[in-house]
């Protein structure tokens, strides 16, 4: 169960950043700023669940790294953001130090 809290957790990570891009691009900053601070919480509640039962190092590197990677394919897909190699290049470090964690713990 410790995975899947960590999941969730990881994806409200990505919440929160794209509320505050929201809030910053639409008429709606009220509502985005409201999500992003929900997204917040959330994300840290499912954190705090997950450690329960996971390592703090693994959990805390895979929460935000889910965080990370997800907002930044957010941003390419959602955004515009460039798609240059180095960045892609970089995700995929990210993704790969993640698993040589997981694999590690």
């Amino acid at each position: 169960m410790g995975w899947i809290y960590l999941l969730l957790g990881g994806l409200f990570e990505i919440g929160w950043p794209v509320g505050m891009k929201l809030a910053q691009t639409t008429g709606s900053r009220f509502l985005y700023l409201s999500v992003a601070v929900i997204s917040m919480a959330l994300s840290g509640y499912f954190l705090y669940l997950a450690q329960r039962t996971i390592p703090i190092g693994t959990a805390y590197v895979v929460w935000t790294g889910i965080g990370a990677v997800g907002t930044l394919l957010i941003g390419i897909f959602i955004f515009g953001d460039s798609a240059g190699i180095w960045r892609i290049l970089s995700a995929m470090l990210v993704i790969c130090g993640i698993i040589g964690i997981k694999l590690a713990s």
